[in-house]
């Protein structure tokens, strides 16, 4: 019988490291969190508040182990941990914390600068959630940080310019940098595809919905807060599924037109009293000169289902697919009941954010190759094409 090798363990005040004879590094643990063989340590830029914050999903989604290549061990959130901690969401942001820290080890900081450097054989990848304004900044404080690989939520930057400097730093640094562009792994997504394909003469649309109240209220706070606009904010991920799958590009537009009875864009005041210009609904369709069509409907106040719609060459509806499906209904129900108060469309996308997390992770950890993962090459066409959209659109809406 085989003799068992020994386990040698080597403690520090930060990092435990657990080798075998092979000196093959099995586990590290940072400040608390242990991170496995095949895992990356996460580092979540950018929370937010607990129950809107996109950031805050992501951390419950990792906290829950949805994701078997990620350990989420740090969190920074420079507002809530400075001076948003007394205002609105403060005091949740506070509680989550503190459960995080009690019950996971996580810690939190301020800066990606007070971050220890990570402890051998482990890689560190930024999951960066925060305001797209900040963006640039955090990806450079990132690769400081250690991190060789970044996920990056959309759009990215708020300008093509922004977005082409920090891909060109990113690859200057060798760190890989993929975006979060969930619906390109989409199941609805998929299947509309499949079936398009499959039918000659079939024509797509993606339709979009998010279910804020239709008020001026709401929709000048959503307006605010989402202040680079509905074509780089909401629906900047169906213009990636155009960028990715229907050859879309600014230099291949022959042309694209808006559907006025459908389409509004408005002027409202937000809540710190300036006044924000976007569409609280579009609807519009490409054409390409290579020949391809595809239109795009997005709906801020249209509810919590989003589809993927195919019509035939005479106009009629033929196929039609919904995110969610009859099974992530049952799903979305579960989370809800788990998660009362939260936005609606964490719910409904939750498996794809979970796909998008992991397959990045696994790149990150393991070196596997993120399949169906948007590169930041295709979300700086996807932000060109945001902005030769945007004011076309406007115009054909005056």
């Amino acid at each position: 019988q085989k003799q068992r090798k020994q386990t040698k363990t080597t403690t520090t005040r930060a990092t435990t490291t657990i080798t075998n004879t092979n000196s093959t590094v099995l586990q590290a643990t940072t400040m608390g969190v242990t991170v496995g063989e095949k895992q990356c340590e996460v580092v979540l830029v950018g929370c937010g508040c607990p129950l809107r914050g996109m950031g805050w999903y992501h951390a419950m989604q990792l906290l829950e182990g949805a994701c078997p290549s990620a350990k989420l061990c740090y969190v920074v959130e420079g507002w809530f941990l400075g001076p948003g901690s007394t205002g609105p969401g403060g005091p949740e942001f506070a509680v989550f914390a503190k459960e995080s820290e009690e019950k996971h080890g996580v810690v939190f900081c301020k800066s990606l600068s007070e971050l220890p450097t990570p402890p051998e054989g482990v890689k560190r990848l930024a999951l960066i959630s925060g305001r797209t304004a900040d963006n640039p900044k955090f990806l450079g404080e990132a690769i400081k940080a250690h991190c060789t690989t970044i996920y990056l939520e959309k759009p990215g930057a708020p300008s093509v310019q922004e977005l082409e400097a920090m891909r060109d730093e990113a690859a200057a640094s060798n760190v890989t940098v993929l975006m979060g562009y969930n619906k390109n792994v989409a199941k609805y997504v998929n299947k509309t595809r499949e079936y398009a394909s499959a039918n000659e003469g079939s024509h797509v649309t993606f339709v979009s919905n998010n279910a804020y109240e239709n008020t001026p209220e709401s929709l000048g706070e959503c307006f605010e807060r989402n202040r680079e606009g509905m074509l780089k904010n909401m629906a900047i991920h169906e213009l990636a599924l155009l960028v990715s799958f229907y050859d879309v590009s600014v230099d291949n537009i022959e042309s694209v037109e808006a559907d006025k009875e459908f389409s509004s864009c408005q002027t409202l005041v937000g809540p710190s009293g300036k006044e924000f210009t976007d569409f609280d609904k579009i609807k519009f369709t490409i054409k390409t000169k290579t020949g391809k069509e595809v239109s795009v409907s997005a709906d801020r106040c249209g509810g919590s289902v989003s589809w993927g719609l195919v019509t035939d060459p005479s106009g009629a509806e033929v196929f039609r697919y919904n995110m969610p499906d009859d099974d992530d209904t049952k799903h979305v129900a579960t989370l809800e009941q788990k998660y009362p108060g939260a936005m609606p469309y964490f719910f409904s996308q939750d498996p794809d954010y979970i796909t998008v997390k992991e397959r990045v992770a696994n790149c990150c950890a393991n070196g596997e190759e993120a399949t169906g993962i948007a590169t930041i090459d295709i979300a700086v066409e996807t932000l060109k094409v945001a902005e030769y959209l945007t004011p076309s659109l406007q115009a054909q809406l005056a």
